[in-house]
């Protein structure tokens, strides 16, 4: 029997892989999909977001969701059972997908499909890396040592070697193809000039396809037949000499309340929150008084989007519920209670 080909989708926090795995299901084009979703934060956004995009392509039975933060950390205990399981149905999907939380590192979920039971069964057909051009643009995660040395000399304190550009590196030498999302938000010079950064830190011949929204066609996206699991030396990782990953450097919790009267409030403290605790990522539902919708709110360091995504179902409590994500040492007393503050 022939390998079920798996796509890794790795990207940093809001660089859109949801988006474009939306996209995947609603242009299937007839293929068979199953989805793996790892999420950082007890609340199932990413889940929900993709439920019902294209039942036909992947019903809801065949959305998994490991809510454990990091998959790279968890192969043995959550990740090997969850694919045994989809491969040991009696019609197997044609094509599974994965998407990792956005401070995954890719190359340990790669090497996991070296695991006798799976290596026999699947194959990673490629590691996609999305990438966000407006953040990359904007230099959160430079790699141009002058820029650095300059910030260097500024601010003395900063940490220049972070984790967060240790992940940004890692997911690009893993990647197989990489995707610029939201080119949309930034000019062509600028936008050419990050793609050069990017094609310095990939491996020779991978592909940068531009995109806008994730909107990216299915059939650049699937079957690349890179079998990424026999070419594991030529993906260089920070943390290759490393026994095991951990993401004590991050900090995720998960703000609840009731519905609140007017969203604008709510927004604005988010903004507020985020510009005082220097937030990575804010993502999850707001219940609107009035409004038979819930709002999704998705917020990536200060751009905040957020829109009416479906109604509310008969047998959902009607809360607002909110993922945030920082660095360590995050004041999650102080935030909660700014947020808390707005719900009312």
């Amino acid at each position: 029997m022939a390998k079920v080909p798996t796509t890794v989708i790795t990207g940093f926090l809001g660089a859109g892989k949801t988006t474009l795995i939306r996209h995947l299901l609603q242009n299937a084009q007839g293929r068979r999909l199953a989805l793996v979703i790892n999420e950082f934060g007890d609340v199932g956004v990413d889940g929900e977001l993709v439920k019902g995009c294209n039942d036909e392509a992947c019903p809801e039975g065949d959305i998994v969701e490991l809510a454990n933060g990091c998959i790279c950390c968890t192969v043995a205990d959550d990740f090997l059972p969850t694919m045994q399981k989809l491969l040991d149905r009696p019609s197997p999907p044609e094509h599974i997908i994965i998407e990792t939380s956005g401070l995954a590192l890719p190359k340990p979920l790669v090497k996991a499909f070296q695991w006798p039971d799976i290596r026999a069964r699947a194959t990673v057909d490629g590691v996609v890396a999305l990438i966000d051009a407006d953040a990359v643009a904007a230099g959160r995660f430079a790699t141009d040592e002058a820029a650095l040395a300059l910030a260097r000399a500024a601010d003395p304190s900063l940490d220049h070697d972070s984790p967060l550009e240790e992940l940004y590196e890692d997911q690009l030498a893993c990647a197989d193809l990489v995707v610029l999302n939201k080119a949309d938000l930034v000019d062509a010079d600028t936008l050419a000039g990050v793609e050069r950064d990017i094609d310095g830190e990939t491996r020779s011949g991978v592909r940068i396809v531009r995109a806008s929204h994730g909107a990216v066609d299915v059939a650049v996206l699937l079957g690349l037949t890179a079998a990424a699991e026999d070419d594991l030396d030529a993906r260089p990782s920070h943390h290759d000499s490393e026994a095991e990953h951990d993401h004590d450097d991050f900090d995720s919790f998960v703000v609840t309340g009731g519905a609140v009267a007017d969203a604008a409030p709510l927004l604005g403290a988010i903004g507020e929150a985020i510009e005082a605790h220097d937030i990575l990522r804010v993502k999850g539902f707001v219940a609107v008084e009035g409004k038979p919708a819930r709002l999704l709110v998705q917020a990536v360091g200060p751009r905040i989007q957020h829109h009416f995504d479906r109604a509310w179902l008969p047998e959902e409590a009607r809360r607002t519920q909110l993922v945030v994500i920082g660095q360590k040492g995050l004041d999650q007393t102080a935030i909660e209670a700014a947020l808390v503050r707005a719900v009312g």
